[in-house]
């Protein structure tokens, strides 16, 4: 398991686990993020993050995407 900040751009994964507080956890999942979910890294700008995740395009910080376990 690996935060998906790590992920290459084009990489398709499944979502193992969420981290972070309570409301940093329903704020992701209100986004979309949900384990077992899929999420796809689509471009990466200064350590930011483009994510497809459940037919819509998200922009995360780096902060929310160490949170994300893939």
């Amino acid at each position: 398991m690996i935060p998906l900040t790590f992920a290459n751009v084009g990489d398709e994964l499944v979502i193992k686990k969420l981290g972070g507080s309570p409301e940093v956890k329903k704020h992701l999942e209100n986004l979309g993020f949900v384990a077992g979910g899929s999420v796809m890294v689509v471009n990466t700008v200064d350590g930011n993050l483009i994510v497809n995740v459940k037919e819509a395009r998200v922009a995360i910080s780096r902060e929310m995407a160490l949170k994300i376990m893939v």
